[in-house]
């Protein structure tokens, strides 16, 4: 499977996905960190993809997305931004109102 698919099969299959660098426990960056503090004031059940453990999706990711910097959040398929989209998003609400419409499994 290449990274494209890897990439596709990853978004399909989790609802929430933040692609980061490092993990929820261990960010490697503050972008990522603040990301991971947005989700988790939402009370977003999320998955996560270390980008640093799969350095393909890691490059494919930005072409996928057409994005250009991480961390990366799908919901539902989509994309939805980086940090700074996602704490705007959450300051006005949206990002709650997004996921508490996600679709369940």
């Amino acid at each position: 499977m290449d990274a494209i698919e890897r990439i596709k099969k990853q978004i399909e299959s989790n609802r929430v996905l933040l692609y980061m660098k490092g993990t929820p426990d261990f960010p490697q960056c503050g972008f990522s960190g603040r990301a991971v503090q947005v989700l988790e004031q939402c009370g977003a059940e999320f998955s996560y993809v270390n980008i640093f453990d799969d350095p393909e999706v890691r490059e494919n990711l930005k072409a996928y997305s057409n994005w250009p910097t991480f961390p990366q959040l799908f919901v539902n398929g989509e994309l939805v931004g980086g940090s700074d989209i996602m704490l705007e998003m959450s300051k006005n609400g949206q990002l709650q109102e997004l996921l508490e419409t996600t679709k369940k499994p």
